[in-house]
This record gives C-alpha cells, sequence and structure tokens, in this order.
C-alpha cells in the first residue's frame, strides 16, 4: 500500500490486518469512552450494541465516492495493492483490536473486567472507512463474521446493489445524503452516477433488518423533506437515522463550521420528514446530532 498513505492512517490510529492490503480496525471514540465506564455510543441507545465490544473495521479503504462530509482523507488517496481474505481478516480481528487498545490495560479509569470483554468483541461494524462493497468478497466475509459468532452491522452508500444482495448481515445500513440526483451528483461527487443504483439498494432493504442513514449537511441537503420521505418509504428499511454533518477530520478541508446543523435542526428536519411517510420519531441522540426514526407496524 502506498506509504504516505499508510503512515498518515497509521498516525490517526488506524491497525492494518496485512502489511499489503488496506484492511482495517479502528477502535473508534465511543469504544474508548465506553471502555473507561463511559456513557456508550448511539447505536447501544438505539438497537442495545456494547460499544467497548465492538470492532469497527473495513475490508478495503477504496471507495468510489468523495463526499464532501467524509472525514476520511482523500489527500492520501489509498492504493491497494491485494485484498486481504476473509479466512485472515476474522482470524485476526482480536488480535488486532487488542493491539489498538493496549494502552488502556494500564488505565486507573479502566475497569479489568471492562478491559477483558473488550478482547473477547461480540459485534462487528463494517463502517469504518471506504466503501465495503469495493471488496470483492464482501458476502463471504459477513458469512464467515457471522459463523463466528459476531453481530454483523454492514455500513454502504448503496453504490452497489448486486453485492448487497449477496450480503447477510445482522443490520444493513445504506446511506441516503440526497433527495435528489442534482444534489447527490454535488455532495458525493461519486466517480459515475450511481443515484438509480443507490434507488436499487435501498429496494432491496424490505426484506431485511435494514436502516437508511442520512447525514444532513447545513446548505446542502436539508430541503425536501417530502422527498426524503417518499424514498424511505419506498425502502421499506425498519429504521431511519437522520445525523447531522460533524465538522470533523478531513471534512474540515472542504466544508465549513457553519454547515454543521444544531441538534434541534436535525430533530425539527426529522419531523417533517415524519409527516410525510409512515415512520415515527423513536428516539436521538443530542450529543451525536441524530435522531432514530422507526416504521410504524
Amino acid at each position: 500500500m502506498h506509504s504516505e498513505a499508510c503512515k498518515a492512517l497509521r498516525k490517526q490510529g488506524y491497525q492494518f490486518i496485512t502489511p499489503n492490503s488496506s484492511a482495517a480496525v479502528k477502535p473508534c471514540m465511543w469504544n474508548k469512552r465506553a471502555l473507561k465506564g463511559g456513557e456508550m455510543c448511539y447505536k447501544a441507545q438505539f438497537y442495545g450494541i456494547e460499544s467497548h465490544r465492538c470492532v469497527q473495521m473495513t475490508p478495503t479503504l477504496k471507495c468510489n465516492q468523495q463526499c464532501l462530509f467524509c472525514w476520511r482523507s482523500f489527500e492520501h488517496e489509498v492504493v491497494e495493492e491485494e485484498e486481504c481474505p476473509p479466512d485472515v481478516i476474522v482470524a485476526n480481528l482480536r488480535r488486532v483490536q487488542k493491539k489498538a487498545l493496549s494502552g488502556y490495560k494500564v488505565s486507573p479509569n479502566v475497569a479489568p473486567e471492562q478491559f477483558a470483554e473488550a478482547l473477547d468483541p461480540t459485534m462487528v461494524a463494517i463502517s469504518l472507512s471506504g466503501e465495503p462493497t469495493c471488496y470483492s468478497r464482501l458476502a463471504e466475509l459477513v458469512d464467515a463474521l457471522n459463523a463466528d459468532g459476531y453481530t454483523t452491522f454492514l455500513v454502504s452508500n448503496g453504490t452497489r446493489p448486486d453485492v448487497l444482495a449477496r450480503c447477510r448481515p445482522y443490520q444493513t445500513y445504506v446511506s441516503l445524503d440526497a433527495p435528489d440526483r442534482e444534489t447527490y451528483l454535488s455532495l458525493c461527487r461519486p466517480r459515475e452516477d450511481y443515484w438509480d443504483c443507490i434507488q436499487e439498494s435501498l429496494a432491496g432493504l424490505r426484506e431485511r433488518r435494514s436502516a437508511v442513514r442520512t447525514t444532513v449537511v447545513r446548505g446542502y441537503n436539508d430541503f425536501s423533506p417530502e422527498r426524503y420521505a417518499a424514498i424511505y418509504q419506498d425502502s421499506g428499511a425498519r429504521f431511519v437515522e437522520v445525523k447531522g454533518y460533524m465538522y470533523l477530520g478531513y471534512s474540515r478541508n472542504r466544508l465549513q463550521r457553519t454547515q454543521m446543523p444544531e441538534h434541534r435542526e436535525v430533530r425539527a428536519f426529522s419531523e417533517l420528514i415524519a409527516k410525510h411517510c409512515d415512520y415515527s420519531i423513536r428516539d436521538e441522540s443530542p450529543v451525536s446530532r441524530v435522531v432514530c426514526l422507526e416504521r410504524d407496524v
């Protein structure tokens, strides 16, 4: 893998599973916070996930979009030399997670039993960075993780519906970050126009436990709540997460702090969306600026 990219990402806390692939693990802020006995992430609140026992990983850092709001670096383009086989990823997950968390073992703020649980993760979120459907053996990887006893969450931009259709995670997330094609092209900057592919991916969510995630960027895509509502309605997804853009990482090179909406704005936009579809607000996490809607049964 390109050394400059590798160096920059290692500095950010990425642990690579093999030297020549971009399959990687990086514990998130909530994982570390929960490890120290602090609050867990909104996925714990919404879906019962134990944050300190969750591995955040990706089988590839390649991506076919360059979303303005993405916190990852486009400056350090990852050139993948080889794909890491699913069995190698699964076999090394615990080892790599342990390495990433090793400094916490001696922390006075971390209870020994909490640390022991963190080294025995129960959940894998395939959501770190990159687009997982760009990895050719994704369905095989999800099956292997499921077989190893993990609860799997798969987060995708929805650009490759054929790949998603073959994957069987516990919960599938598909991003919908625009109410129309024109906004999608200017905000997500895809390599090709994947708008119709995303609609196809969303349509496939009806048959599985699923969520649609919308990142709201003030002044870019915070309009047409009725159009978002219509797309959610057609998807049949069980959950919708409307989440405010956070002014973090490399997105600060592309967007302004003023484009980060307050939680009250995210809540108000979610309420407008709910008026136009069969989804009701189920929960919210002001600290993460996210509102969870659930389909009315």
